[in-house]
């Protein structure tokens, strides 16, 4: 079994779904310390005069660095579904899958949502599903396993594929390179692999293209069968 494992990202870019694809169970790890400002609670879309800006959730503040990804709690106070939409209506007159997009976020944001983790987790399966994506995404913290000493970055994976009945690969993004010593997976049979996504420029309908943004962007401006195109043109190192 191909086995993926990502912290739990809002609305990623196109790499991360690949990796969802073309593994056979993807766990999102939130046992993990809580890094503001990064990717899980925003992402990056189109600014209408040109350039990208953030999409965001707003956040309860934890105080100390040790917080865990699962801890993060969203801040409801703040009308953020409705102000995402509202970015998003730059869109409406360029990007030809607008509405349908609009119908699958409003989906997602009609459930009352309070833990940044379950929020990406239910956005990852709703556009996974209308990608036709089938990979099971599971928490990490849902599932009744233990640990065993993790001494180095790269031994959160090894000790989750060793306790995860039946994983014989382990699939990471090839930006994470540095961070493994190959010779430990060697060691229990776990084969890792890297994934390299190559980015296929599409029509953003202006004049420079802006790579690597969320995945909604990807979904503003390509068909299914496109986006699934996309998300096979890797390889393996």
């Amino acid at each position: 079994m191909k086995l993926g494992i990502m912290q739990p990202y809002f609305f990623p870019y196109i790499g991360y779904y690949s990796l969802i694809k073309h593994t056979d169970r993807f766990i999102l790890l939130d046992t993990v310390q809580f890094i503001r400002h990064g990717w899980i609670e925003r992402n990056r879309i189109l600014k209408q005069n040109g350039g990208w800006q953030y999409i965001r959730v707003p956040l309860i503040k934890k105080e100390g660095r040790s917080t865990l990804i699962r801890d993060i709690q969203i801040n409801n106070k703040e009308n953020w579904k409705d102000r995402i939409i509202a970015q998003l209506q730059q869109y409406k007159k360029t990007a030809p899958y607008y509405r349908k997009i609009i119908e699958l976020l409003n989906d997602i944001f009609q459930t009352n949502f309070n833990d940044i983790v379950i929020l990406n987790k239910i956005s990852l399966e709703k556009v996974c599903c209308y990608l036709g994506i089938n990979t099971p995404i599971d928490v990490f913290s849902e599932l009744d396993v233990q640990l065993g000493n993790i001494s180095a970055p790269d031994e959160w994976a090894l000790n989750i594929c060793k306790v995860i009945d039946g994983t014989d690969e382990y699939w990471n993004p090839s930006g994470g390179q540095s961070f493994f010593d190959r010779s430990k997976y060697d060691k229990v049979g776990i084969n890792l692999k890297f994934q390299l996504v190559k980015i296929t420029e599409y029509n953003q309908k202006r004049q420079n293209f802006e790579s690597g943004l969320s995945i909604l962007d990807v979904l503003m401006f390509n068909s299914v069968t496109e986006i699934n195109a996309m998300l096979d043109n890797y390889e393996l190192i």
